[in-house]
């Protein structure tokens, strides 16, 4: 007998109390116990699991649950998730501790329960009910990563350097255009992220006695910036260089998704500039973007009249398929030296890097997981272009295994900010899903 939607959502609340927060160094501990968890949990299904420590690094958690008959002849699907988690401040405009999971309205909110850990679940509790039936077709092997939210490298190196390699690949880590409404992802942005420093001398000066005559690393930092940004929606030729643009077919099918107007209001957005709407999926989808993440230089806060001597800033640019992260890194840099005014120091540290991806929807893998999918939530499938960035994917495409990047969260799951939610009955009905999908991908060794 399956569990019951409160036996598995005390099961999630588990992990999800595990604070993995990969970006700060405060929470390692958090991270290598919720790789333990992991680990367990697929050992508890009946498989083999191990932690490593990558590169001395973040850990990864490989392991597999094997096929109930004739596991050297069946098929072999490598899933991956992660479960690490945004930081989840700021913590006063959590309804609830962001570390507890809680029920309320039909939704699961917690930090990281849509992104990734409630997928994370799914994949193995789906996996666990059809080995512990003896239904399990396929042998089901398992990487998840610790750093995906940090731009890591461990699962790529991990699946590069797999000898073994797989049949299909889920890759869970997305949501669904619609509820209820099944969505592949057939393209995924990469990204690359930088820290940026200037320093313009050797210490803050009075604003009185060299304002106007020194330089001041703020000013400095931003006209460097400005070069990076876009014009008319659409940035810098160098670094738009090797854009692959969208079919006429894709252009045309996303004419009948949700509108940009109504998608940047519902985020409570506002549009970038009067175009912005209209080109809302080709902008988010089709063209390279770039955002700066953070500034910090002088003092915000406190009335200090001074030329701040060093500004910093966290600088990413996602980049769609076409383009290479090194190429565009190299652009990226040469623009913002290009920029800087003379006599300023610039430094730019690129911090993490991910390729963007192009996936063959045509593989028989993806036909047959968007079958069962389409059978447990009841509508026809949807295949998009995305525009965030999953390393894995391009990794996988590179390896040739087909790779089904799909994702049982919805458009409004606050990820990435407060009150991260994720849909109640989505447990249960994800975790059916995934049973439909390895049931059907069985028939790949047929």
């Amino acid at each position: 007998m399956a569990p019951s939607h409160v036996e598995l959502r005390d099961r999630l609340a588990e992990l999800v109390a595990i604070p993995s927060v990969s970006a700060d160094p405060a929470h390692a501990p958090d991270v290598e116990e919720a790789a333990r968890w992991v680990a367990e949990r697929i050992r508890a299904a009946g498989g083999e699991a191990e932690v490593l420590p990558w590169n001395g690094g973040r850990p990864l958690v490989a392991g597999e649950i094997r096929a109930s008959r004739r596991p050297e002849a069946a098929p072999t699907v490598l899933c991956y998730a992660h479960f690490d988690v945004q930081p989840p401040d700021p913590l006063d405009l959590w309804e609830t501790p962001p570390f507890e999971l809680a029920e309320r309205d039909g939704w699961l909110y917690a930090r990281g329960v849509a992104d990734d850990k409630a997928h994370l679940f799914m994949l193995v509790e789906a996996a666990r009910q059809l080995a512990a039936a003896g239904e399990l077709p396929v042998n089901v092997r398992f990487a998840l990563d610790s750093e995906e939210e940090v731009g890591g490298q461990s699962v790529v190196e991990w699946v590069a350097g797999d000898e073994r390699g797989a049949d299909a690949a889920i890759v869970l880590d997305g949501d669904m255009v619609r509820r209820d409404v099944p969505t592949f992802y057939t393209a995924l942005r990469g990204l690359c992220y930088f820290h940026v420093r200037v320093r313009t001398g050797e210490r803050d000066l009075h604003s009185g006695l060299f304002g106007g005559a020194a330089l001041n690393a703020t000013h400095a930092l931003v006209q460097a910036l400005s070069a990076l940004l876009p014009r008319d929606g659409r940035l810098p030729e160098p670094l738009r260089a090797g854009i692959a643009p969208p079919t006429a077919e894709e252009l045309e099918s996303w004419r009948a998704l949700t509108s940009g107007a109504d998608v940047l209001a519902e985020a409570g957005a506002r549009a970038a500039d009067a175009a912005a709407e209209d080109e809302f999926y080709v902008r988010t989808w089709a063209e390279p973007s770039v955002d700066v993440n953070g500034v910090a230089g002088g003092s915000p806060d406190l009335v200090k009249t001074v030329l701040p001597v060093e500004a910093r800033a966290n600088v990413s640019i996602r980049i769609v398929p076409g383009q290479e992260a090194s190429a565009v890194s190299a652009a990226l840099e040469r623009l913002l030296r290009e920029a800087a005014p003379e006599g300023a120091d610039v430094e730019v540290e690129l911090r993490s890097h991910g390729e963007p991806a192009h996936v063959p929807v045509d593989a028989p893998a993806i036909a047959l997981a968007r079958e069962a999918f389409e059978e447990v939530l009841g509508n026809p499938s949807a295949l998009i272009r995305v525009g965030g960035s999953i390393p894995v994917a391009a990794a996988l495409v590179a390896r040739g295994i087909p790779a089904i990047i799909t994702g049982i969260a919805t458009r409004d799951a606050n990820m990435h900010s407060p009150n991260e939610r994720f849909p109640a009955e989505y447990l249960t009905r994800g975790v059916e899903a995934l049973r439909a999908t390895y049931l059907r991908l069985g028939e790949l060794g047929g």
